[in-house]
């Protein structure tokens, strides 16, 4: 007997095919769920013209929210004064109650009278944007599932001055958030609360340990990876960064720790990207002769990225506050070797026959760490080539959307039963 497919209402309020980051998740994820699913999603309209361009109906397919009124303003402000990440995610939680708001005016009834199986909530991914629907949901008895929710990891205390060169002065009473009444009752009102790390995983509280499922929020497109690093063992170790060039990522680092092999030729290190500390960064490779070995490319088109990556064994990534990671996972799918700071979502990527980590703390602790393992690295790159296949294996495995939204979908019968223990996938 064939199962019939759950219809499910997707709320992803930042779901577009042509940005990066969070919107990319919030359309990654509901494409892929439309294959184990009737899905409709709800969108912010500020993504509409792009999901007409990927082919959906509007009306059909998905349903634009307009709280620009709200909203617009909102990000004006904080772009204008170049707040910090955790400010603007909690300005946008003002706007996004207003953009449920008007998701129940157009689909509340509709859900009391279960036209839908499911609502799910997608995006956003922080923690602290609060879901009235899962209240209204849970009355109407339609199971609400959320997230996967990550982020707010706290800021590693030996970097306060990276926070301040970051904005990042909210991230003080952030855990504030923990009190708010509408958070409790979401979290109860909510039939699975899905995790994207460990350290979101333990700000939820025991008493909801039942619901709550691991469930990392990035995967890749098997069709954008396709390409394979050679991991040749022969000549200098090749290594690469991608990402923006701002204080957390801790790019100069990197620089730090690999400058004995860059400046005796034994290493070379690609650094994708652009940001606010590119120039810093120019300026300690020229002060430390290593013009020859790093290379700053600045920002590529996503085929030329891939290139870069699999032109490398590893990828030097030594970020210190880090709560997703999606870099990490492209190149995993590629057989590129991470190297990664053991603090936050980068870390629980990877395996110990995947990726190499260092213990998180002081930049006098990270470096030498980091420069023991690009040391042994430069003299035997035997382990790569082998580490590169089980990488790309597990990716093809467990990280690709089509097998997240199989791992999504066991969730829907779950919640749909009512009967046994939540499925966990990681665990």
């Amino acid at each position: 007997m064939t199962k019939s497919r759950p219809r499910v209402l997707l709320i992803a309020e930042a779901a577009n095919p042509e940005w990066v980051s969070v919107p990319l998740i919030g359309w990654s994820l509901a494409r892929a769920l439309s294959d184990v699913a009737d899905v409709h999603l709800v969108t912010q309209v500020r993504n509409t013209e792009a999901l007409l361009r990927a082919g959906l109906v509007e009306g059909q397919d998905f349903t634009a929210i307009d709280n620009e009124a709200f909203a617009k303003p909102i990000w004006a402000i904080a772009d204008a004064v170049r707040m910090g990440w955790t400010m603007k995610t909690a300005m946008n939680t003002f706007s996004y109650k207003y953009f449920e708001h008007l998701v129940w005016q157009k689909f509340g009834t509709a859900i009391q009278q279960k036209h839908f199986d499911i609502v799910h909530r997608i995006t956003p991914v922080t923690p602290t944007a609060v879901s009235p629907i899962a209240s209204k949901c849970q009355k109407a008895g339609v199971p609400f599932v959320l997230g996967p929710l990550n982020g707010g990891i706290p800021w590693p205390k030996w970097f306060s001055a990276e926070r301040r060169r970051e904005g990042e002065w909210l991230s003080y009473v952030r855990g504030i958030y923990k009190a708010s009444p509408g958070r409790k009752r979401m979290l109860n009102a909510a039939s699975a609360i899905l995790v994207g790390s460990r350290h979101t995983e333990s700000e939820i509280p025991a008493r909801y340990s039942s619901k709550v499922i691991y469930l990392p929020e990035n995967a890749i497109d098997p069709k954008k990876f396709g390409d394979v690093a050679e991991q040749s063992t022969e000549g200098p170790l090749r290594a690469v960064f991608v990402g923006r060039l701002v204080p957390l990522k801790g790019v100069d680092m990197a620089i730090e720790a690999a400058a004995p092999l860059l400046v005796t030729g034994r290493m070379t290190y690609d650094i994708i990207g652009d940001g606010p500390v590119r120039a810093d960064l120019e300026k300690l490779v020229a002060e430390k002769s290593l013009g020859d070995a790093v290379t700053f490319h600045g920002q590529l088109p996503h085929d030329a990225v891939q290139s870069k990556l699999t032109d490398a064994n590893i990828l030097l990534f030594p970020s210190i506050k880090e709560f997703g990671g999606g870099v990490v996972l492209e190149s995993l799918a590629l057989g590129v070797i991470p190297l990664v700071v053991d603090y936050g979502g980068p870390a629980e990527l990877i395996t110990p026959q995947t990726g190499m980590s260092v213990p998180i703390g002081p930049r006098d602790v990270i470096i030498p760490a980091l420069r023991s393992h690009l040391t042994a690295l430069a003299e035997d790159k035997s382990a790569l080539p082998r580490m590169g296949a089980i990488a790309r294996n597990r990716i093809q495995k467990d990280f690709t959307w089509s097998a997240k939204a199989a791992q999504i979908s066991e969730i829907y019968d779950w919640v749909s039963s009512g009967r046994g223990a939540a499925p966990r996938h990681f665990e």
